[in-house]
């Protein structure tokens, strides 16, 4: 039989892997009596564990959430896992997580065996990030990303507003089923109540995400998975244009007016290049535009079709002048 302290750290650690542990079944695993587990499960509240009994024949403990974080216990492969995920963190797209991920990181680092840190220092010298198709990505806030995680987790249904591809808003009602990180992009995969059909949806797209408190029973996915699901729906739309431009403006003026939107290239003091991937070209149109600078097109010929319309348009607009509409009272004797 281990000793008291070996023992308890390994009480601490199943608690902390399972939800929840009948009393016999735990106690076979620590090789000790049930009184013998009631005394280690004591030790670990005086400690500030929160774990809770529940009494009976099929009762058993679980360890509850409490009112600050108290230690962990992890194994190697665990930490190794926690210190290469956290280093991620601090250069991934979740806003607002970047310093705290450092923090956090360089903690774990700090304690852990020599025989670990080599690990992570390898992997961390021996790893070149790369984004993903050669974007940045955009960021998303972590709330939007707990929400929809816990909504996952609790099979909760969920309501939010979404931006769509063409910009167009609308209001989702959601049975949220999994979320899936692709590249530098999350994704939710869930039942969208209103069109009675499965959808995925950007979390970059996604506002004020909300759980409604009513919970639901899961559906089937028609996919082998919803990592499968994502990948087919994107594989489904439609091929993105590659958007590049030649403007004569500097490129600090534009990176930070664009520059989240695409990538943006120094030429020389006066001049950059602008790529943007982008599956309409009403958005690029509007970029350019409010740059308020010269530009050429440089591919593709499309956009350059589509300049010559808005250009039509507008100078339609403009050779008509102002227009008041006119009503029933303006046109009263």
């Amino acid at each position: 039989m281990a000793n008291t302290s070996s023992r308890t750290l390994r009480l601490l650690s199943l608690l902390q892997t399972h939800r929840y542990w009948p009393g016999n079944e735990l106690a076979d695993r620590l090789d000790v009596s049930v009184r013998t587990l009631r005394r280690d499960v004591d030790r670990l509240r005086e400690l500030g564990y929160p774990v809770d009994a529940h009494r009976g024949v099929d009762g058993g403990y679980q360890l509850a959430p409490g009112a600050a974080l108290p230690p962990l216990v992890v194994d190697d492969e665990e930490a190794v896992a926690l210190a290469v995920g956290l280093q991620a963190a601090a250069q991934g797209a979740i806003a607002g997580i970047e310093e705290a991920s450092i923090r956090a990181f360089t903690k774990v680092v700090q304690v852990m065996p020599a025989r670990l840190r080599r690990r992570v220092d390898a992997l961390r010298a021996m790893t070149v990030p790369s984004p993903w198709g050669g974007e940045t990505g955009p960021t998303i806030e972590a709330a939007v990303l707990t929400t929809v995680a816990q909504a996952c987790r609790d099979a909760e249904r969920l309501r939010f507003s979404y931006t769509a591809r063409d910009a167009e808003q609308t209001a989702r009602h959601i049975e949220p089923h999994r979320l899936v990180s692709l590249g530098r992009r999350w994704y939710l995969v869930g039942y969208d109540l209103t069109r009675q059909d499965w959808r995925s949806f950007r979390l970059d797209r996604m506002r004020e995400p909300l759980g409604t408190g009513a919970r639901f029973n899961p559906r089937q996915l028609p996919a082998e998975d919803a990592a499968a699901f994502i990948r087919a729906s994107i594989e489904n739309l439609a091929t993105p244009y590659q958007v590049e431009a030649l403007v004569h403006a500097p490129a600090g003026t534009v990176r930070d007016r664009v520059g989240r939107w695409g990538t943006i290239a120094h030429l020389d003091e006066q001049r950059c290049r602008l790529s943007m991937t982008t599956y309409t070209l009403d958005w690029p149109i509007l970029a350019l535009g409010s740059l308020g600078a010269e530009f050429e097109v440089i591919s593709p010929p499309e956009l350059v079709d589509q300049i010559r319309e808005w250009s039509d348009r507008f100078g339609r607009a403009a050779a008509t002048g102002p227009h008041t509409p006119t009503g029933p009272d303006d046109t009263a004797a």
